[in-house]
């Protein structure tokens, strides 16, 4: 083996008898470099959008957030709330009680979930850094503030610190009779004024869904006096999570639902991953294709090298001595490539999360203005088992195949 591989360098960085195998050989690493390149920028950038988008969920969900499997509002206690407090790695709990209602600003009207949360929300929600316009508060003076979602501010046409509008909130009776409610339509709604104090800008699957109010607006709305409809959970930054999440399941019980930030949003993580997926599948595809290079640089090297190859075989060298050498010239131009790749690919991915050289086209509508890009360790461990599993294969076939049809047949052992 050590033989094989001195004279296999050698042949890489070697004159050869002719320029252009010189030529073809240098081709072959650029095309296998620029393949690894492009595989490591593209999945970079991919990984810098799906961490923005988590981002964006991540600001508005909570750590950990209990349901009911059955049902809708439970009392906190239920849930051993109390006991769940005393998890090690658990900072705060929020109370939240959520109902669908209508809302109605002038002329305007939009159907939105309410979410009520006690104080608690505001020292630990992230949310405060995505408004927009306003100020980032539920209460003042004991007086009872609405946060929406900008998409239904848009819709509502609302403005802030309106002195001469507020906005109606209607929502259905609970137990209402319905003949009562055909007889006299109003009463079957419970409805309560609010001003807005703010309008934040997450995603468009909250911004156009959800507004925030005071718990103790929610239940003046809805008559529920205790009950809630989630708890949700923040945990202490050093907190172990996997390991608070399954205290907090074991003592929560059969009777409730227990998600983490992944079970949240199951599908979107779901889609994250097949499409990553798919960039591996495409990307890979073409860096076969690039491979076809290996077969005709290795063909013609053996042919070039015939002459190297029978002298081997006259000092008594096996078949397999010379396989070997043309398996890890072959090893030795995808590998190359591959490391070359990977520390362009690098290089200009650290350029770009440092100086944002390739801006966006957007006009300065969205959040960023310049292609994220968020490199993985993981990424370059497959990207480099890709190549050198695709660089092997041509490798192997080509030196076991081309190299035995060169040998006189008389020569072989």
């Amino acid at each position: 083996m050590k033989l094989a591989w001195t004279i296999a360098k050698r042949y890489l960085v070697a004159k050869k008898s002719h320029n252009m195998i010189n030529l073809i050989s240098g081709m072959s690493v650029i095309g296998v470099g620029i393949g690894t390149m492009g595989l490591i920028i593209v999945l970079s950038v991919f990984n810098g959008f799906g961490n923005l988008v988590l981002e964006l969920y991540n600001s508005f969900d909570p750590d950990v957030r209990i349901t009911l499997i059955e049902g809708k509002t439970f009392l906190p206690e239920e849930a051993s709330v109390s006991l769940i407090r005393k998890v090690k790695g658990v900072e705060a709990i929020t109370f939240s009680l959520e109902e669908n209602a209508l809302l109605r600003y002038n002329e305007h009207q939009y159907i939105a979930t309410v979410k009520g949360v006690d104080e608690s929300f505001m020292k630990t929600s992230k949310l405060d850094d995505k408004i927009v316009d306003g100020d980032y508060f539920l209460q003042k003076d004991s007086i009872n503030f609405m946060i929406l979602g900008g998409q239904i501010a848009y819709s509502l046409g609302l403005r802030i610190n309106d002195p001469t509008h507020s906005i109606s909130v209607f929502m259905p009776k609970k137990g209402l009779d319905a003949s009562t409610a055909m007889l006299d339509p109003t009463s079957a709604f419970s409805q309560r004024n609010i001003s807005a104090s703010g309008i934040f800008s997450v995603q468009q699957d909250f911004d156009s869904k959800y507004v925030i109010v005071p718990i103790e607006f929610m239940r003046e709305l809805t008559g529920i006096d205790q009950g809630i409809t989630a708890l949700e959970i923040k945990f202490a930054k050093d907190a172990n999570e996997q390991l608070t999440m399954a205290t907090i399941n074991k003592i929560a019980g059969n009777k409730f639902d227990v998600k983490g930030r992944l079970q949240q949003h199951d599908f979107l993580y779901k889609i994250l991953k097949s499409e990553k997926f798919a960039v591996y599948l495409i990307l890979g595809f073409i860096l076969l294709i690039a491979a076809f290079n290996l077969f005709g640089t290795l063909s013609i090297l053996i042919l070039d090298k015939r002459k190297d190859i029978t002298i081997l075989m006259n000092m008594g060298s096996s078949l397999k001595l010379v396989q070997t050498i043309f398996l890890l010239e072959g090893l030795l131009v995808s590998v190359g490539g591959a490391l070359i790749g990977m520390f362009l690919g690098a290089i200009i991915c650290f350029l770009q999360q440092t100086f944002g050289l390739l801006k966006l086209n957007n006009g300065g509508g969205f959040l960023i203005d310049a292609y994220p890009v968020a490199m993985e360790a993981q990424d370059f461990l497959i990207v480099f088992a890709i190549v050198f599993s695709i660089g092997f294969i041509a490798s192997w076939y080509t030196s076991h195949q081309i190299v035995k049809r060169q040998i006189p047949k008389q020569l072989i052992k």
